[in-house]
């Protein structure tokens, strides 16, 4: 088997199909796994998350590696984080978030008196969503077919399709700022919760209900982990090896070529970004179902403006993780919508130091700034250009900073690194520099988006954000369950395991002190 990427997806993958006996070889095109999921190593000792700053639902994962006749609690060191985060409503109010619900019952009853009485009816139906929709998660949706069968069928209900996440949480919570408190997760998948489709309150949910988790010595010590049980299990992983092309006999993927040598294979899984990788791998005519067209066609995410900055002093005040609402939080998601750079940015500030000593030098911080904005596509439509407006929009998000208790740190900055959608695009081949790739509304979902199993072609999977079931790392881990396990059937290997994944609502693991 040839696995293009080692992302997440493509490390998971590799790690099923190895532990059922099969022959593997990951082809990354950088010097280390894990693609956005990676960790960042200065020469002055700061670590940062490139891309992912936390672990949300470990269950999925867990078992994968016990699969795999590995342990992730053995490989990892996760740390359940209370608070989950702070929230800052510009202007108004500060909650931090707990899964403590009568402690967050009381944080809502001193910001909205009379929403409190919403949060628990909130997760219990919200429990009853991840059950009714797990088929839908844990399986390949390859056909409309597929939206008339009795699971589907019974989930409706309480999926509510025709509504949007905030439309959904109005049942519940009467203040926006509320609201907005249990939706704001829809920018994990770079969406507006004003047009998310009401599934995904289960973001929300997921997080009160299972934890959020800090891996010791960041997101990217995940990756490291799944690459040495891929090792352990024979994998071949071959750093420094861009795919120049899929090999097709017909209709047939039979390989990889990668610098001029042809690497055969019974089966190929393209892990690398859907809209940047497909067009240039797989050839256009055989791609009747997704023709650069289509994808030129398609909605895609959001992108993102970061900030990796090292600091001289540490900033034990602010939390681990800290998101900005800007106070018009509906104003700046429409100016993403429509292309136009936020001139009030909403922030996210990731302080990992403050749980993790490991992150910084001693004595230092390592401060993670992430400014939603418009993909290349739409920002280039709008006559917006990165390489002159960069600076600018440095600026904006320190003074921004200044919101969330961080005064004066230029002076003390030590290292920094920028990255705006033009790198995402450009230097980490991400498709329009979406950083959360093809949009999840409802057109672009279920057997709308691309298939596990590559539609109109043989022997071609896809696995990762791009694909079903969509993006976030638990998603695109059970993702690899999918891929694997329709990539097993096809070729006649052992059955891969598929555990219970979402299908378990007990928690799985209890907080680190």
């Amino acid at each position: 088997m040839a696995i293009i990427g080692a992302g997440p997806g493509g490390l998971a993958a590799a790690m099923l199909l190895a532990a059922q006996g099969a022959r593997v070889t990951i082809h990354e095109k950088d010097a280390v796994v894990g693609g956005r999921t990676r960790t960042l190593t200065t020469e002055q000792g700061y670590r940062f998350d490139l891309g992912p700053t936390f672990f949300l639902y470990p269950r999925i994962l867990s078992e994968i590696f016990s699969s795999c006749g590995a342990s992730l609690e053995e490989e990892v060191k996760l740390t359940r984080l209370d608070p989950l985060y702070r929230l800052v409503f510009e202007g108004s109010a500060t909650i931090d978030a707990t899964p403590n619900l009568d402690a967050m019952e009381a944080a809502i009853r001193r910001l909205a008196p009379g929403d409190e009485r919403g949060l628990r009816p909130f997760m219990e139906e919200n429990r009853r969503k991840l059950a009714a929709f797990r088929p839908v998660l844990e399986n390949p949706f390859a056909s409309p077919t597929r939206f008339m069968s009795p699971g589907v069928l019974k989930s409706l209900p309480l999926m509510r399709p025709h509504r949007t996440v905030d439309e959904d949480l109005s049942r519940y919570f009467q203040d926006p700022r509320v609201r907005l408190a249990f939706s704001f997760q829809t920018k994990y998948l770079g969406m507006s919760p004003f047009r998310c489709p009401s599934l995904f309150t289960i973001l929300s949910f997921l997080e009160y209900e299972h934890g959020v988790f800090h891996p010791e010595g960041g997101c990217g010590a995940v990756s490291d982990a799944m690459g040495r049980v891929a090792e352990r299990l024979g994998v071949d992983i071959r750093l420094n090896s861009p795919v120049d092309q899929v090999a097709f006999k017909g209709r047939r993927a039979v390989g990889v070529d990668a610098g001029g040598i042809h690497h055969a294979a019974d089966a190929v899984v393209v892990n690398a970004d859907f809209a940047h990788a497909v067009p240039k791998l797989i050839p256009d005519a055989l791609r009747k179902q997704w023709p650069d067209k289509r994808i030129n066609a398609a909605r895609f995410s959001c992108s993102t403006f970061m900030l990796y900055l090292g600091i001289e002093g540490t900033l034990p005040d602010v939390a681990h993780h800290t998101v900005l609402l800007s106070e018009d939080y509906r104003r700046n998601i429409q100016q993403i919508e429509t292309g136009e750079i936020p001139d009030v940015p909403s922030l996210y500030m990731h302080n990992p130091s403050v749980t993790d000593p490991s992150m910084a030098p001693p004595g230092h911080s390592s401060l993670y700034v992430l400014v939603p904005v418009p993909n290349m596509r739409d920002a280039e439509a709008h006559g917006f250009d990165w390489e002159k407006e960069a600076q600018r929009y440095r600026r904006l998000a320190l003074d921004r900073l200044k919101l969330l208790g961080v005064h004066d740190i230029e002076s003390r900055i030590r290292y920094e690194r920028m990255v705006t959608p033009r790198e995402w695009r450009d230097e980490y081949a991400v498709g329009f520099g979406a950083t959360f790739n093809l949009s999840h509304d409802l057109g672009q979902m279920l057997c709308f988006r691309p298939r596990n199993r590559f539609s109109d072609l043989q022997s071609l999977y896809l696995v990762g954000g791009g694909t079903h079931p969509g993006s976030g790392l638990p998603v695109i881990y059970e993702g690899a369950r999918i891929t694997t396990g329709l990539l097993a059937r096809d070729l006649g290997l052992g059955a891969v395991p598929q555990g219970t994944g979402f299908s378990e609502i007990a928690p799985t693991y209890q907080a680190a002190r």
